[in-house]
């Protein structure tokens, strides 16, 4: 009589590739889910109100000591007219101004000065923006 010996088997452990599916898959649902944003060009603290959670088209920054500013541009406050100026036209060229006006959201500092955040919504809408909302928490 042959003898055969028997195969040993090694053990392998456990299979980790259903592991590196699902890790994959918590990977593509988190980036498909979260919200990436940009941060702010400095902190500031909104004034508290009663009202619901305003979105808008473009945005605005203004500081408790009076500085403007936008999530891409912070140089000066002309600069900052400029280019709010130049977005406003581009958008107006892709869609109707007339019929639908683009929103501005104001994102003022509860302790920037009263004058000055009136004075800049009259600046705002001799630039064109009919439709400006100050950002609060709520």
């Amino acid at each position: 009589m042959i003898r055969i010996a028997e195969k040993t088997r090694r053990h392998t452990g456990e299979p980790l590739l259903p592991m590196i599916d699902v890790v994959f898959f918590l990977v593509v649902f988190f980036m498909l889910t979260s919200r990436f944003s940009e941060p702010e060009p400095f902190p500031i603290m909104p004034p508290a109100a009663e009202t619901e959670i305003a979105t808008g088209d473009f945005s605005l920054y203004l500081n408790a000591e009076g500085d403007l500013a936008r999530l891409t541009t912070d140089s000066s406050e002309d600069e900052v007219f400029r280019s709010l100026a130049a977005d406003l036209a581009g958008f107006c060229a892709r869609t109707d101004c007339a019929k639908t006006p683009p929103v501005l959201l104001l994102h003022a500092d509860g302790m920037a000065s009263a004058t000055r955040v009136t004075g800049l919504i009259t600046e705002l809408a001799a630039t064109g923006f009919s439709d400006i909302r100050v950002v609060t928490l709520k």
